[in-house]
């Protein structure tokens, strides 16, 4: 399976160029997740100013309890939405790690299969 350094230090650079690589990506996503919390954050402040601003506005006890429903539902809706698509992104984030991380591991677990099976073919 590994015959002499040469191969050994073959295989620690391959770990080392993935490990890099996972990073990498590991690094994209967070970004990528934070700014849509940033964009999902400023969103919400702005619906929340304004309906701030509408309940100044309010005329009567009624008006002023229909905008403050009206907000509430609006903001549990948004904050349901954004929470499931960032639990998707999360989702396949770790799915994708687990899947690049495997990959050493299965072509280690492939060249040895294809390697052992001359020598223990037999013996089975």
């Amino acid at each position: 399976m590994i015959n002499g350094f040469d191969d050994v230090q073959k295989l620690g650079q391959s770990n080392v160029d993935n490990a890099m690589k996972a990073w990498g990506e590991w690094s994209r996503n967070w970004q990528s997740l934070a700014s849509e919390m940033g964009d999902y954050s400023k969103r919400s402040l702005v619906d929340g100013a304004a309906t701030f601003q509408k309940l100044m506005s309010a005329k009567s006890l009624d008006q002023a309890f229909e905008i403050q429903s009206s907000y509430a539902r609006r903001a549990y809706e948004q904050y349901m939405q954004e929470m499931n698509k960032i639990g998707s992104q999360i989702g396949s984030m770790y799915a994708g790690i687990a899947k690049d991380t495997m990959k050493p591991v299965e072509r280690i677990m492939q060249t040895g299969q294809s390697g052992q099976s001359g020598q223990y073919g037999a013996q089975r």
